[in-house]
């Protein structure tokens, strides 16, 4: 499964949800952001390692992240900018449900559902020889696309909500307050909202949040 959109977007919330509202509820979800890592770390992160594969190898080995999601659930973010090499072997775990240790001859098989996003059209990474043709059909069995907040504007508001009551369950809005913000296109999506509703606990008087302090805050131009 592919969650695809842009930044912000809170795609490893959905990937979460889809997790929560499965049989494997129970077990682990494990989510790794694979933009963030070098691959020699993300490699041995995903795998794991026996003692002594490497310099620095923690004494004993590690369980990589694909077996703690045993049974479970392994969200993939950002899966586009992961190396071919490490591509190949990811998708050895999607074909053959087992993995090896760095340093260790020792199958292990795994029960997992893989859930990956990106940002990038796969299909063009693909025809640019950046991702692999074969493992773009393993993950792209079901492609769900987020779409920005300026196309959910219905939600805005909704999120908001949510966002303060998670923040601050003594605080409330106006319903001008609301309103305003819906002026703006939130370029940094679900992030972006989730950043300013913070600042608004900070700088608001309280107990209810109005919409001067909404204007106040919002960018002087509309992004619409």
């Amino acid at each position: 499964m592919v969650i695809d959109g842009r930044t912000g977007t809170c795609k490893e919330m959905f990937a979460q949800s889809i997790h929560n509202a499965s049989l494997r509820v129970n077990e682990p979800f494990v989510a790794v952001n694979c933009a963030s890592l070098p691959e020699s770390l993300l490699e041995s992160e995903l795998f794991g390692y026996v003692e002594g594969s490497f310099t620095d190898a923690r004494k004993g080995g590690k369980a990589g992240l694909f077996e703690l999601a045993h049974q479970g659930t392994i969200f993939l973010d950002e899966i586009g900018d992961m190396s071919i090499a490490v591509q190949a072997k990811v998708l050895r775990v999607l074909q053959e449900k087992e993995i090896i240790r760095l340093g260790d001859n020792k199958v292990i098989p795994v029960d997992i559902r893989v859930i990956t996003a990106t940002h990038v059209d796969l299909r063009e990474a693909v025809k640019e020889g950046k991702f692999r043709e074969d493992l773009f059909y393993r993950v792209n069995v079901l492609k769900i696309t987020i779409p920005t907040s300026a196309e959910r504007k219905e939600d805005i508001c909704l999120l908001a909500e949510h966002f303060l009551q998670k923040c601050n369950a003594s605080l409330t809005f106006e319903a001008d307050s609301l309103r305003a913000l819906l002026e703006y296109d939130w370029p940094g999506n679900i992030r972006e909202l989730h950043n300013f509703i913070e600042r608004l606990l900070v700088l608001s008087d309280g107990p209810k949040i109005v919409k001067r302090d909404v204007l106040s805050l919002l960018p002087f131009e509309k992004t619409h």
